[in-house]
């Protein structure tokens, strides 16, 4: 093998190897970011349902779904 090869493959594999060992650490991070993400989803969810069931906004979904319903008759 080529020796620019064989240190370019050596500088991969050592910096994948840091890579692992860093992400090991951080492992116990990970839970709270999950429950955050949730978190963060859940307030969305919420947020959006409050929008599209609003008067205005329920209204305009409906005239959008009676016009397709009413286009393919």
């Amino acid at each position: 093998m080529n020796k620019a090869v064989r240190a370019r493959l050596g500088a991969l594999m050592c910096g994948m190897r840091d890579w692992c060992r860093s992400r090991r650490r951080d492992a116990g991070m990970v839970t709270s970011e999950y429950a955050l993400g949730i978190v963060a989803a859940a307030a969305f969810a919420v947020v959006l349902y409050k929008v599209v069931t609003s008067g205005q906004v329920a209204a305009e979904l409906q005239a959008i779904v009676k016009r397709a319903l009413d286009a393919g008759a």
